[in-house]
């Protein structure tokens, strides 16, 4: 499958981002959610540890809230990777454009725009081949995650 391009305007103001414009530093994790998702709040802390910890691979939230919301979101779950908004206001363009029916959902985008893994919900299995990729643990032997849960 080939990811769909979107713009959509990031969290701390400025111009839209294209997918296109973030290819161009190298393969892309898109991570899609809602703060109010319990599952998302499960995911996060992981994709923020294995952003943290990785190397080769750009994470990118795309948030269906409005600014204020995913701010709150981010102050939360420690998150330092970027943000996007794809806001109710404007259709949920990328949302959409990935035909999207829950969050979290997660898109691995290579630089040719081809999608190398997708997931939807929270998927431990999902979570650790994407650490393999990254180069970083997603999981400790203190955490306590399910093998699945629904989005």
């Amino acid at each position: 499958m080939q990811a769909p391009d979107f713009s959509a305007p990031p969290l701390e103001g400025g111009a839209d981002v294209t997918l296109a414009q973030l290819l161009r530093s190298g393969p892309v994790v898109l991570a899609f959610f809602k703060a109010a998702c319990p599952t998302c709040q499960l995911a996060f802390p992981f994709l923020e540890r294995l952003h943290a910890g990785g190397a080769g691979l750009q994470f990118v939230g795309v948030s269906q809230d409005d600014a204020k919301l995913t701010g709150q979101f981010a102050a939360r779950f420690g998150i330092s990777f970027p943000l996007l908004l794809d806001r109710a206001a404007d259709g949920y363009r990328a949302s959409n454009a990935y035909g999207l029916t829950h969050v979290p959902a997660m898109f691995v985008v290579e630089t040719d725009g081809a999608v190398s893994q997708e997931s939807t919900g929270f998927s431990r299995a999902d979570f650790e081949r994407l650490a393999l990729r990254a180069g970083a643990a997603a999981f400790g032997p203190q955490d306590n995650v399910p093998a699945w849960k629904a989005g």
